[in-house]
């Protein structure tokens, strides 16, 4: 019982110190989450409801989050062609400039030996997998390793969503990803 508490504990305080760091009046920590989150989402995952589900907060939460993150010029709304109630947020140049800017947790993860970072992604992926299966969440996964993914030339094609993909999109956060 006493190690499982060591690494809620190290995890817990490490998320904690990453987002102090990122504390720097411009942002708060849920809307440099939200911020990070758009950065890494492809261009199907970018709701306020997928934020919200990748968060793990409110829809209500998130809205306000990203209402604060548009009127701070980071993220612009775009509506959808087919649904103009459909919402979703691209960044803006100056959110690429903030997404940009390096944090401490950033830094050492590079420092580390690169055997030991695989270590800990292949066990932090695990563990993310195991809380999202307990909690009954959806995975977001990496949109190249998903059981719809083609790969095809340089980009891909997504045989859920019937659609091309772009070489970039196949690397992005995808709220339809099912690990293959």
């Amino acid at each position: 019982m006493m190690q499982t508490e060591q690494i809620r504990a190290l995890i817990n305080r490490l998320a904690r110190l990453d987002s102090a760091e990122n504390w720097d009046g411009t942002l708060n920590p849920a809307q440099r989450a939200a911020l990070d989150y758009l950065a890494r989402a492809n261009r199907f995952s970018r709701s306020p409801s997928h934020v919200a589900d990748f968060l793990g907060t409110t829809r209500g939460t998130t809205s306000q989050t990203l209402k604060a993150l548009m009127r701070k010029g980071f993220v612009a709304e775009e509506r959808s062609d087919m649904d103009r109630r459909s919402i979703s947020y691209r960044l803006t140049d100056a959110g690429r400039r903030m997404v940009g800017t390096r944090s401490l947790l950033l830094t050492v993860l590079e420092e580390m030996p690169e055997n030991d970072r695989a270590q800990i992604e292949s066990s932090m992926q695990r563990l993310l997998n195991l809380a999202m299966r307990k909690n009954g969440s959806k995975p977001f996964g990496i949109c190249r390793t998903c059981r719809h993914f083609k790969p095809t030339g340089a980009g891909g094609y997504c045989k859920l969503l019937q659609v091309a993909l772009d070489p970039a999109e196949t690397e992005q956060i995808c709220h339809e990803q099912e690990p293959a």
